[in-house]
C-alpha cells in the first residue's frame, strides 16, 4: 500500500465519502477503510456526552486530516483502490495489474494509455458486502455445454479486451469482454439479468475490499449478488447520527412531577389511597401548581414516577433547552450554545400566521457533532456494517465524527392551536396514507419518524423556509441542516423547527441566518416561502399527487416546490406534503388562509 495524497473536506469524510464509500478523485476509483486502520496518534478524540448516550460504549474521533501541501509524513486517512480491474482508454486491455513509475505506483497502462475502472461491481443483497466481478472468470462461463473445450480451459490472463462495438446500438449490448486468446466474447448485457451471478457460479466472499482473505474463510456469506454500476447510490446508504451539544434541560413535564411531588398536600392524597378526601386534595394541587387534576392523580399513582423516562432521545432534552431559551430574552451567556429569545409581540404580519407561531429563537452559536454509525448496500433492509471491523469493535468502537460550528433559527409554533388543527378527521385521513406506505416498508418504520400531521407539515415547511433562505442568507440550500420537533405523544408535546448551519473547518459562521431570525424578517420569509410553494412547475399532477417519491412516502411534493438536498433533510426527502400546509382539495393545511389574507387588499371607497 502507498501513501496517494488527496485533498477532501473534513466534513466530507462522514458522508458522502466516509468509510465504505467510493470515491472518484483524479481518475481513480477509491474506497475509505474502516476506522481499526487509522492511526489513533493522528485521528484526536471528541467529547460529546449527550451523542455518546445513544452509540454506548465507544469513542469519537475526528478523521486524520491536513491542510495545505502535504508531506510523506503528514497524517491522512488510508485508502484502497476499487474496483481492482481497470481496462486501458488506449488498447483496450482489461486487467487488475498496476504499474510502476519512477519507483511509485502509477496509473497508466504499458502502452502509456490511462487506466479507467471497470463501471460494474458486485454487491451483496442482503449482507452489504462489496467485491469486484472476476471478469477473466465471468468471461469464459455462460451458455453452459455450448462452450469449446478451448474456452473453458483458456488461461490466457493477458489477452482479455474491453471496448465498444458500434455495430450493437448504444446499450449495454454495444459493451463487450473478449479473449483474444480463446476468442470468447459476452456483452454487458448477459451480466445484469437477474440471478446472471448466480449461475455464473459467482459467490460473494463475505468481505470489504480492504479486509484480508482469510476474514471471508471464517464468515462464509450465504446471500447471492447484483452486478451493479460502481457510482449507483445503492451501494452506499451510510447511518449518521448527530447532536446538538447543548445542557440538557429537563421537560417540562418532570419539573411538574418534582413540584407536585414536593408539595405539602401531597403525601395526604397518597395516603388516602384513591377515597374520598385524595380528589379533594388533588384539586388543592392542581389548583395551587396551575394543572389538572388527572396530571396530579397520574403522579400519585405512579404513572410518572421517574423523570428520566422523559428524555427518550436526543431530540427531548433539545426541545426542552430551546424553549428554555427562547423565554428567556436576550442571552448573555458564552458558550456553544447562544439564543437569543425573541417576541412576536412587536412583529407584523398576517394573523392566521402570528396565532400560530409561539415564538422564536435566534441560534448564535451552536456545536453539533455528526457520527458515522455504519453503512449499508444496496437494500435499506441489508445488513448495517460498522465504521469499526477491528478486534476492539464490540468493547471499544470507534467511530468517524466532526464537530461543527454555526448558527440557525428556531421557530416555535403553539401547542394549542397545533392540536386543534391535527385533530381534524380530514388532516388524519391525508397523514394516514404516509403512515400505511410507511408502515408497509420494514426499514422505513424502523428509521423514520412516525407521519403525524404535525411532523408532515412542519418538515414540509422547514423545506419551503431552506429554499427560501438560500435566496436571502448568503448560503447554499445544500449548507442549511433541519430538525424536525414534532411529537405529539410525549407528555411534552413537540412542534418546532431547528434550521441551521455549520461548518467543520470553522470556528462560526457569518451571521446570516441570525440576522434573518429577526421577527419581522422571519414572518415575511414565511410567507414569501408559502407563496413560492403556492405555485409548483408540476401542478396540477403534484398537488393532486398522494404517492411520490423515493418508496412512495411523499405526497404533493416534488423537485419544482418542496425537496432540498438529501444531505440537508433529515429523512432523505421523505414524508413531505405540501396539501398539509397550504391546504386544498377538501383538507385544511395548517397555515391555511395566510395568502389568502396578504393577498386580501381593501378597496378604499
Amino acid at each position: 500500500m502507498e501513501k496517494i495524497r488527496h485533498d477532501l473536506r473534513l466534513s466530507e469524510t462522514i458522508t458522502p465519502f466516509g468509510v465504505g464509500a467510493i470515491t472518484d478523485i483524479r481518475g481513480e476509483s477509491l474506497m475509505a477503510s474502516d476506522t481499526s486502520w487509522w492511526d489513533a496518534k493522528f485521528a484526536p478524540e471528541i467529547s460529546c456526552d449527550r451523542l455518546m448516550a445513544r452509540l454506548g460504549a465507544g469513542v469519537l474521533r475526528q478523521p486524520p486530516t491536513h491542510s495545505g501541501w502535504a508531506g510523506k509524513e503528514t497524517p491522512a486517512l488510508p485508502y484502497w483502490r476499487f474496483p481492482e480491474w481497470r481496462f486501458c482508454e488506449r488498447c483496450d486491455r482489461l486487467s487488475k495489474l498496476t504499474g510502476r513509475k519512477k519507483g511509485k505506483w502509477d496509473n497508466r497502462c504499458e502502452c502509456n494509455g490511462l487506466l479507467v475502472p471497470m463501471r460494474f461491481v458486485a454487491v451483496c443483497k442482503k449482507g452489504s458486502h462489496i467485491q469486484d466481478i472476476p471478469w477473466f472468470k465471468w468471461m469464459h462461463r455462460g451458455r453452459g455445454a455450448e462452450l469449446s473445450e478451448e474456452v473453458r480451459l483458456c488461461r490466457k490472463y493477458n489477452e482479455i479486451r474491453f471496448r465498444k462495438v458500434g455495430s450493437h446500438g448504444e446499450g449495454l449490448d454495444s459493451l463487450v469482454v473478449k479473449c483474444h486468446g480463446c476468442g470468447n466474447s459476452r456483452s454487458l448485457s448477459e451480466l445484469v439479468g437477474k440471478g446472471a451471478l448466480q449461475r455464473d457460479g459467482i459467490r460473494c466472499v463475505g468481505r470489504q475490499p480492504w479486509e484480508p482473505e482469510h476474514h471471508s474463510e471464517q464468515n462464509p456469506c450465504p446471500h447471492p449478488l447484483a452486478a451493479v454500476q460502481r457510482g449507483a447510490t445503492g451501494n452506499y446508504m451510510a447511518e449518521r447520527i448527530s447532536a446538538l451539544d447543548i445542557p440538557e434541560e429537563r421537560p417540562q413535564s418532570a419539573e411538574l412531577v418534582d413540584r407536585v411531588r414536593g408539595h405539602p398536600f401531597f403525601g395526604r392524597m397518597v395516603s388516602d389511597n384513591g377515597g374520598p378526601q385524595s380528589e379533594m386534595v388533588a384539586g388543592w394541587i392542581a389548583e395551587e401548581l396551575e394543572t389538572t387534576t388527572e396530571v396530579v392523580r397520574a403522579v400519585a399513582e405512579g404513572e410518572q414516577s421517574s423523570s428520566d423516562d422523559m428524555l427518550l432521545d436526543l431530540k427531548d432534552g433539545e426541545w426542552a433547552a430551546f424553549v428554555k431559551k427562547t423565554q428567556g430574552g436576550r442571552d448573555s451567556r458564552a458558550g456553544d450554545f447562544v439564543v437569543d429569545g425573541r417576541s412576536l409581540d412587536e412583529a407584523h404580519g398576517p394573523k392566521s400566521l402570528l396565532e400560530k407561531v409561539r415564538g422564536i429563537g435566534q441560534v448564535q452559536r451552536v456545536r453539533e457533532v455528526r457520527a458515522l454509525r455504519g453503512f449499508r448496500r444496496y437494500d435499506a433492509e441489508a445488513a448495517l456494517v460498522r465504521t469499526d471491523l477491528g478486534p476492539n469493535q464490540h468493547r471499544c468502537p470507534t467511530y468517524p465524527a466532526v464537530e461543527m460550528f454555526g448558527e440557525g433559527i428556531f421557530l416555535r409554533f403553539d401547542e394549542t392551536e397545533m392540536a386543534k388543527w391535527e385533530a381534524l378527521f380530514d388532516v388524519q385521513n391525508r397523514a394516514s396514507i404516509l403512515k400505511r406506505e410507511r408502515a408497509n416498508l420494514d426499514w422505513a418504520s424502523k428509521r423514520l419518524d412516525t407521519p403525524e400531521p404535525r411532523y408532515i407539515a412542519l418538515h414540509t415547511l422547514s423545506h419551503l423556509l431552506i429554499r427560501r433562505l438560500a435566496f436571502e442568507s448568503g448560503y447554499a440550500s445544500a449548507a442549511l441542516q433541519e430538525r424536525i420537533y414534532a411529537n405529539p405523544d410525549r407528555t411534552d408535546r413537540t412542534a418546532g423547527i431547528l434550521i441551521y448551519t455549520a461548518a467543520g473547518d470553522a470556528q462560526g459562521t457569518l451571521g446570516g441566518l441570525v440576522r434573518l431570525g429577526e421577527p419581522r424578517n422571519l414572518i415575511s420569509l414565511l410567507v414569501s416561502a408559502l407563496e413560492d410553494a403556492d405555485f409548483c412547475s408540476n401542478d396540477p399532477v403534484c398537488i393532486e399527487s398522494d404517492s411520490q417519491g423515493a418508496s412512495q412516502l411523499n405526497l404533493a411534493a416534488c423537485h419544482g416546490c418542496s425537496l432540498i438536498s438529501e444531505t440537508s433533510c433529515e429523512t432523505g426527502n421523505r414524508l413531505l406534503d405540501r396539501r398539509l400546509v397550504l391546504g386544498g382539495n377538501d383538507v385544511c393545511g395548517l397555515l391555511e388562509g395566510v395568502l389568502e389574507e396578504v393577498r386580501t387588499v381593501p378597496v378604499e371607497g
